[in-house]
C-alpha cells in the first residue's frame, strides 16, 4: 500500500483527503435516482475496480471530476470547451458513418460537459501511465499526445481507416481479431423485456421486413456498469443486425460540481462539427441507441493486440481529441493561444500528479 505520512496528508487539499469509499458511496446512490441500476452489475464492477489501476480510473470518473480541480488548479483558468470528460485509452474504437466508411476515433460521450479543455489531455495522458504495454516513456507519450493535439487544432477532422488513417488500423484491425467470439458473446446475451419505450424505437428503427427480433440484456462498459443496458438481435436478410439501448445520465462532472441540470451534451458533441458521426447513433427517453457490429469495436488493452501501445497512437489520440474540442466555443485558435503559454512538461507533470492520487483512492479501494 502506498505509504502517506500525515504531513504529506494534511497538505493534500481537502477534496483529494475525502475517503474514496465516502464517493463512491454517495455517487452509487446518485446514480440509483438518476436510472433504474442493475445491482448486480454494481457488484460486478466494485469487483472489476481491484483488478489494476488502470481498470480502477476507468470505472470512477466521478472521482475524478471531484478532485482535478483541487489536484490541477493552475489548470482551471484554461478555456472551456464542451468535453469529453471520461477521457482514457480505451474510450476509442471503430464505427461506419453515413457512406458506409470505417472510421476511428473517441466513440464514448456519457460524461460530456463544459469544462477547461486541458483536463481531458491530463486524463488521457494518465491512462497511458497506467496502461500496460507502453512502448515509450511517459514523458514521450505526453508530448506525442501534445504534438498529435496541435496538429488537430490545426486542421481538425476525422480519421478514416481506409484513407488518412491508414497508420491506425493494426490498432483497430487486429490480426488476432476473430468475429466467432463477438457472435457467439451475442448467442449467449440473456433474453429480458426492456422497457416499452426501447423497445417501441426499435421496431420503429429497425428494417420492416426482419424475420425475428429477441430482447437481451449485456453486461459491458466501466464507468457505465450499472446502467441498464438493452440489446434488440433482430434476424434480417441473411444474417443478424444488433441495437443497443443505454441508460444515459447527466454527466457525473454535474453530480461533482453541484450542477442540478440534466441536460445532456452527447449528441452535441457526438456529431461535432469535424467528426464522421455514426448514423445510427441516437438518444430517445433518456436512453443512448447505438449500432453493435463485429467490425464497430473498442480498443481493448486487456487483449493481445499484437501491437504495443507507441507514440503514433498517441498523436493521433490527440489528434482527434482536438477535432472534437475546436467544433465549438471558443474556436481553435483559442485553444492554441492557451497551450503555447503553458510551460514546458506541463501535461506529463499534471498526469503524474494525478495518478499519484488515483493510486491512492485504488489502494483505499483494493485494502
Amino acid at each position: 500500500m502506498i505509504a502517506i505520512d500525515g504531513l504529506a496528508r494534511r497538505a493534500m487539499p481537502r477534496e483529494v483527503r475525502m475517503s474514496f469509499r465516502k464517493d463512491n458511496d454517495a455517487y452509487d446512490a446518485w446514480l440509483a435516482t438518476q436510472c433504474d441500476v442493475v445491482k448486480k452489475d454494481i457488484t460486478t464492477k466494485h469487483h472489476r475496480m481491484k483488478k489494476n489501476a488502470f481498470i480502477f480510473l476507468r470505472a470512477t470518473y466521478f472521482r475524478w471530476a471531484r478532485t482535478i480541480p483541487a489536484l490541477c488548479p493552475d489548470l482551471m483558468d484554461a478555456p472551456q470547451v464542451l468535453g469529453v470528460g471520461d477521457m482514457h485509452l480505451e474510450n476509442f474504437g471503430t464505427w461506419r458513418d453515413a457512406d458506409g466508411r470505417l472510421v476511428w476515433g473517441v466513440n464514448d460521450f456519457d460524461e460530456a460537459a463544459v469544462m477547461p479543455y486541458p483536463l481531458d489531455l491530463v486524463r488521457l495522458a494518465a491512462s497511458i501511465r497506467l496502461a500496460p504495454k507502453l512502448d515509450v516513456s511517459n514523458a514521450a507519450a505526453a508530448a506525442a499526445l501534445l504534438k498529435g493535439y496541435r496538429e488537430g487544432l490545426d486542421q481538425p477532422q476525422p480519421a478514416l481507416l481506409h484513407e488518412g488513417g491508414t497508420r491506425l488500423r493494426p490498432y483497430a484491425e487486429r490480426p488476432d481479431d476473430r468475429p466467432e467470439k463477438f457472435w457467439k458473446e451475442v448467442a449467449a446475451y440473456p433474453k429480458v423485456k426492456p422497457p416499452p419505450q426501447v423497445a417501441r424505437r426499435w421496431i420503429a428503427s429497425l428494417p420492416k421486413d426482419v424475420e425475428s427480433v429477441r430482447f437481451c440484456s449485456r453486461v459491458a462498459g466501466g464507468g457505465s456498469l450499472g446502467r441498464p443496458r438493452y440489446v434488440a438481435v433482430a434476424f434480417w436478410r441473411g444474417g443478424h443486425i444488433l441495437r443497443e439501448a443505454k441508460a444515459l445520465v447527466p454527466s457525473a462532472w454535474s453530480w461533482a460540481h453541484g450542477d442540478k441540470s440534466r441536460t445532456s451534451h452527447f449528441l452535441e458533441i457526438a456529431n461535432g462539427l469535424y467528426r464522421a458521426p455514426d448514423p445510427f447513433l441516437d438518444v430517445h427517453h433518456k436512453f443512448i441507441f447505438r449500432r453493435l457490429a463485429a467490425d464497430s469495436r473498442k480498443i481493448e488493452l486487456g487483449a493481445d493486440a499484437g501491437a504495443k501501445l507507441k507514440a503514433e497512437l498517441f498523436r493521433a489520440m490527440g489528434f482527434d481529441l482536438a477535432s472534437i474540442h475546436a467544433a465549438g466555443s471558443p474556436g481553435a485558435a483559442a485553444l492554441r493561444a492557451d497551450l503555447k503559454r503553458r510551460p514546458s512538461g506541463w501535461l506529463n507533470a499534471a498526469a503524474k500528479a494525478t495518478v499519484a492520487a488515483v493510486k491512492r483512492d485504488y489502494e483505499e479501494w483494493r485494502d
